[in-house]
């Protein structure tokens, strides 16, 4: 046998292994391209082409738009189409690239369901579909992605269960399905993710008591169940069992009992936020222990001032956080007097909420340190005394609101500084004199309110004049005289207001939008009958009052109403067999319109006429059954009497 014979016998095994492996690959990446050919004949990028590069002519791993492949198997790896514009629909033959480590096709328009055979991608590592408009069910089986470190699916239509499989995926350190509508309960499997990071489940139609398993994860940096329907008290030792906790967002729930001090022993915390719960008590001990605290808001509970903890101790606590850069503490029953060292708070504040509360005194000029500040709301207070001129120091300030409080002297020139002003509320006070005519200085105002004042003088004409101003000219209810300037310059105002003054001539160029004044009478009655105001903090991020009554309106009507008209409302007379409750469905007409006023587009609004016929016929059914019960009652009582 010759020495070319002896070579190919010694090693065959080799080259049968080397030609079954290029022929495997060749095989393979065919059927990558295919999918991916597939999947892109299913979405689409309108104008731009983005995935102009997917051809038949070329390789997937060559230099395909969001591709990488391993380089010795050629085998698809990752599939980033991340913020291309893309619409359509996820392809079912995704479920072909099983060699798939990261699928991110996040921050595009696709819509569709989850395709049930992504949880055939076995080695994926990370799936992000968020900020799509996908309309769907997380598959129940997906605890099959067994090496899944990163879930991201917020910020879609999602809706059904979270799957109780997701308690399999031992890997998973990132899970965020927030601003969906998923409902049911937080599945206590999630408890066996020790390695779970961020939990983030904000803004759904969830429901029921946390499990106990999910406060010790002891791994959560992040965990935010903010704006659902989650109840019961609040653990004690949540600062102990969660110690590398960094974020604790809760807000806009309905959760009991009083704020954890355990969780003001976390010194590394940055966000505290339990804002629109039911929390009872006092802010406990610690809180001047929290020097990286960025954001701490408790707003609208019935936080309490007692034993020396009140608005005294939490302002000056929080100097103690340098970097704290939000503070709300509207909202609640704090009384006192605000502090001098509230100018010793953090420079970098810029987002202050402390209205709503039983605060009283004066305003401190030391309030004018803080440079950063954006946003600064003491409405419906007790405060007394003069607006500090110091507050013309804020030349970042873009919302000043004072209203309803008992404010008197003159408005300061110096609020005429404020060039970056959008919205300026001096409503509800006691103030006198004219209105500065350097208001006419403000360059980004939308939104002025001087009205249940005692103000004097005329209208200063510069005030017409504002280009910006597209909201609201509330002036109404003081005691300006002569003239109305020409108005206009202000065509383009949704509400204009200067009813109730001395004012004897009318000169308006343009009358200002119908279809502005019933959306300003929407918002007005969805705020009144909810009980929540447009500018509370935790409507952000997407979520506005409409959106959230909206939202909420057909699932769980209870939640949107106030819980003050709530509580006011008996079932004791009512027979179901007779049909809802009228005060309920009253109340449940009332939002309806409200809705309906406030729609999106202009073209989508009822009119002024229509709502208010439609709300005088839900006064009338009210009126009309609240007679018949009556006249039933008085019958019964009769029958009663006449019958002993």
């Amino acid at each position: 046998m010759g020495l070319f014979s002896e070579a190919l016998v010694l090693h065959f095994p080799l080259l049968i292994t080397l030609l079954l492996h290029n022929h495997v690959v060749g095989v393979s990446s065919t059927t990558d391209k295919q999918t991916l050919i597939t999947l892109k004949s299913q979405l689409s990028d309108d104008t731009s082409n983005k995935l102009s590069s997917w051809n038949q002519n070329t390789s997937p791993c060559s230099n395909w738009t969001g591709v990488k492949c391993n380089k010795l198997s050629q085998r698809v790896t990752s599939l980033d189409l991340s913020g291309l514009g893309l619409s359509g629909q996820l392809s079912s033959s995704i479920g072909n690239l099983i060699r798939l480590r990261v699928l991110n096709m996040s921050s595009n328009n696709i819509e569709g369901v989850i395709p049930s055979n992504i949880t055939l991608l076995t080695q994926l590592q990370i799936l992000d579909l968020s900020s799509n408009k996908i309309v769907s069910r997380i598959p129940t089986d997906i605890g099959s992605l067994r090496n899944l470190q990163v879930l991201k699916l917020g910020k879609n239509n999602l809706h059904g269960a979270i799957p109780a499989s997701l308690g399999n995926i031992s890997s998973l350190r990132n899970i965020s399905l927030g601003t969906n509508y998923l409902s049911g309960w937080i599945p206590s499997d999630l408890g066996r993710l020790k390695n779970l990071i961020e939990l983030d489940l904000t803004i759904n139609n969830l429901t029921g008591t946390v499990p106990p398993v999910i406060y010790n994860i002891t791994s959560l940096v992040n965990l935010a169940l903010a704006a659902n329907s989650f109840w019961g008290e609040l653990p004690q030792d949540v600062g102990h069992t969660l110690p590398n906790l960094l974020v604790f967002n809760f807000c806009f729930n309905r959760f009991t009992g009083g704020i954890p001090a355990s969780l003001h022993n976390l010194t590394n915390i940055r966000v505290i936020r339990m804002a629109h719960n039911l929390l009872e008590g006092t802010v406990p001990p610690g809180l001047g222990n929290l020097p990286f605290l960025r954001m701490y808001n408790i707003g609208y509970n019935k936080i309490v001032s007692s034993q020396g903890r009140g608005l005294d101790y939490i302002i000056h606590s929080l100097t103690n956080s340098t970097k704290l850069n939000f503070l709300a503490i509207d909202g609640n029953r704090l009384e006192g007097v605000i502090p001098e060292a509230i100018g010793d708070l953090s420079k970098n504040l810029s987002i202050l909420y402390m209205g709503g509360n039983r605060i009283n005194g004066s305003i401190p000029s030391s309030i004018g340190h803080l440079s950063g500040m954006r946003l600064l709301n003491l409405s419906y207070n007790l405060i007394t005394g003069e607006i500090p001129q110091e507050l013309g120091q804020l030349e970042d300030l873009q919302e000043l609101i004072l209203a309803g409080n008992q404010l008197s002297g003159t408005i300061p020139k110096s609020l005429g500084n404020l060039l970056n002003l959008n919205q300026i509320d001096l409503s509800r006070n006691e103030l006198v004199d004219t209105i500065p005519s350097n208001f006419g200085n403000f360059q980004s105002l939308l939104y002025m309110d001087l009205s249940s004042n005692k103000l004097s003088g005329s209208i200063p004409g510069e005030i017409l004049n504002l280009q910006t101003l597209s909201k609201v000219l509330n002036l109404s209810m003081n005691l300006l005289s002569g003239p109305i300037p020409q108005v206009g310059n202000l065509i383009s105002v949704a509400t204009i207001d200067f009813s109730i003054n001395k004012l004897y001539e009318y000169g308006w160029g343009e009358k200002p939008s119908s279809a502005g004044d019933v959306y300003s009478f929407g918002i007005v009655l969805l705020e009144l009958f909810s009980g929540k105001s447009p500018t509370d903090e935790c409507f952000a991020g997407g979520l506005s009052l409409t959106r959230w009554v909206q939202s909420a309106y057909k699932v769980k009507k209870l939640e949107v109403i106030d819980p003050r008209l709530i509580s006011l409302i008996s079932d004791d007379d009512h027979d179901p067999a007779e049909g809802p409750n009228p005060q309920l469905y009253c109340l449940d007409g009332i939002l309806g319109v409200g809705l309906s006023c406030a729609a999106d587009t202009p073209d989508a609004r009822i009119g002024i006429r229509e709502a208010l016929r439609q709300l005088k016929a839900l006064r009338d059914s009210f009126l009309k059954n609240n007679d018949s019960k009556n006249a039933a009652a008085t019958s019964k009582r009769y029958y009663q009497v006449s019958t002993k």
